[in-house]
């Protein structure tokens, strides 16, 4: 594993570099980093960030040789305050559930312990997709554990302070009365939403289960508990400081939202430094994911699901797409067949970099790829966007995963119209079954961009300028000099260049438009291409 070369300026670093310094600043480690997400509905982009992030992190910690450790934590206590556009079909069994804990709400495919569980699960499988892997711990476990009694009976303690200090960091003047660091489960319905602390003593709480929280009602009933008995949960803007105290979390982000003047991120710092009296994490924040500019909505059904979005583009160009901007920079996926496209082909260009700049695993193959091969040239000089980039196809993937260009294969696949003749042709059968799955899916949802549709015509040329043309291309000539030899050609000769490149695509395609005509040709081959357009046998 080869470390990550730290950059002459500082201005200069990545993101993940910039976080990774600001925990080696506390201290020499070892190094916790944490992260938490509610599972209540499926996985999309913006999911994805929660987990992405964090292993950044730990990644980029690692490689320079420090212990570190990821946990991640489950939220699937949260209450259940909604059914998702996806399971709309089930509303009739869930609907009963709203107010309780995701982790008791029965997941109504029976196929895993709870509704939470559910969503936990598809995001866990496609995290594994994209090499992320934390420890994984639920947060019912947390608190049916005691880990959190400690926390739970501080606050309780201090429950005037603690009412004055979350009012003050979230800008609002007094919090309800009925405010309480506890939320407790109610032992006769099983809502945590609609439950209320009306008096404590010592370890003893007393609660009601009577609020009315619009999308469900509390069932009147009354009861005590104990906090040793694990029925209760700590209310968000107190819950999340406390499990990064109880693993004295080094690092851990958040969203924008959280973020922002009178979010939660300024209550946790308020809670480590006046009730906890120590200081807070590292904290940072970043951009949402958008799609068409709205923000990926899990509940709402707004965005296209991961699972969905991974059956277009490998799991490392999305997570590429996802660690290459700044980050607090808002990401807008929008999957069009130009824009997936154009992701790819950066995505390959910044796997050229990551290898100049030695950011790679050396690949097991005797045989280097494409990709390798164009960037074995000595190390040069490289702009702060050229090195963000080739560190975030660093932290995507460890090598490349395929060496010919995606959009090679897009012409392949043109000329033969069958990816066994296409693996055949290129001899690179791994490639071809790697990449298959996506062209075909490309097919199937009509994303393959029109100048990638096309039919070799395999005939004489029609016009005499097409014929002279082809005559001026030698075998020794790369797709940029054959691209370049139209437009020499057409200078020298006073023809209007759009019109001569029109005449050749009609020629070789019968279409006036396709892939890059230097690069089409260099795959045909110059002797076919010659001999086809002058009439004579290949």
């Amino acid at each position: 594993m080869t470390e990550t070369p730290t950059p002459p300026i500082a201005e200069h670093r990545h993101w993940v570099e910039q976080l990774g310094q600001s925990v080696l600043d506390r201290g020499s480690g070892p190094y916790t980093i944490t992260g938490g997400m509610t599972t209540s509905g499926p996985a999309h982009m913006g999911t994805l960030c929660e987990m992405l992030y964090p292993q950044a992190v730990a990644h980029h910690l690692q490689r320079m040789g420090k212990k570190v450790r990821y946990i991640f934590i489950a939220d699937i206590l949260d209450a259940f305050d909604g059914v998702p556009v996806a399971m709309q079909p089930y509303s009739k069994q869930l609907e009963p559930h709203l107010g309780k804990p995701l982790c008791d709400v029965p997941d109504p495919t029976g196929r895993y312990p709870s509704f939470g569980d559910y969503f936990l699960n598809e995001s866990l499988g496609i995290a594994k997709q994209f090499g992320v892997s934390p420890q994984l711990v639920r947060a019912q476990e947390l608190y049916t554990s005691g880990a959190m009694d400690e926390s739970a009976r501080l606050f309780v303690s201090k429950c005037e302070q603690a009412r004055e200090l979350v009012a003050r960091t979230s800008l609002r003047d007094e919090l309800p009365a009925d405010w309480h660091p506890l939320m407790p489960i109610c032992s006769n319905c099983g809502r945590i939403a609609t439950t209320r602390v009306t008096k404590t003593e010592g370890d003893i709480y007393h609660y009601t289960c009577d609020k009315d929280v619009k999308y469900t009602k509390g069932c009147g009933h009354s009861d005590s508990n104990s906090i040793s008995d694990h029925r209760y949960k700590l209310t968000w803007r107190l819950h999340w400081p406390a499990w990064m105290k109880h693993f004295h979390t080094s690092i851990e982000g958040a969203g924008m939202d959280h973020h922002t003047r009178g979010g939660s991120w300024d209550t946790a710092q308020a809670v480590f430094r006046e009730i906890f009296n120590q200081e807070p994490p590292v904290g940072y924040q970043f951009g949402f994911v958008l799609f068409q500019g709205k923000k990926y909505s899990k509940s709402k059904g707004i965005g296209m699901g991961l699972s969905d979005l991974l059956k277009l583009q490998p799991a490392p160009v999305l997570a590429y797409a996802l660690l290459r901007p700044d980050l607090m920079e808002n990401r807008d996926i929008n999957p069009t067949s130009e824009n997936l496209l154009r992701l790819i082909a950066e995505y390959e260009e910044a796997g050229a970099l990551a290898a100049q700049m030695g950011l790679l695993e050396k690949s097991d193959s005797s045989e280097s790829s494409q990709l390798v091969h164009q960037s074995t040239s000595p190390a040069a000089e490289v702009s702060r966007a050229e090195r963000k980039r080739a560190l975030a196809y660093s932290l995507a993937a460890s090598r490349p995963l395929w060496s010919i260009p995606f959009s090679d294969l897009l012409i392949y696949y043109g000329l033969y119209g069958d990816l066994e003749r296409v693996a055949a042709a290129l001899n690179q059968p791994d490639d071809v079954r790697y990449l298959a799955p996506y062209i075909l899916e490309w097919e199937k949802q009509n994303l393959i961009p029109d100048i990638y549709r096309f039919k070799f015509q395999n005939k004489p040329a029609s016009s005499p300028q097409v014929r002279e043309w082809v005559q001026t291309l030698t075998p020794q000539m790369d797709a940029l000099a054959i691209h370049n030899s139209v437009f020499n050609f057409a200078r020298e000769r006073k023809i209007q260049t759009g019109a001569m490149f029109q005449s050749i695509y009609t020629d070789l395609i019968a279409k006036p438009h396709g892939p890059k005509l230097g690069r089409l040709v260099h795959i045909l081959g110059v002797e076919k291409v010659r001999a086809t357009l002058l009439g004579a046998q290949p």
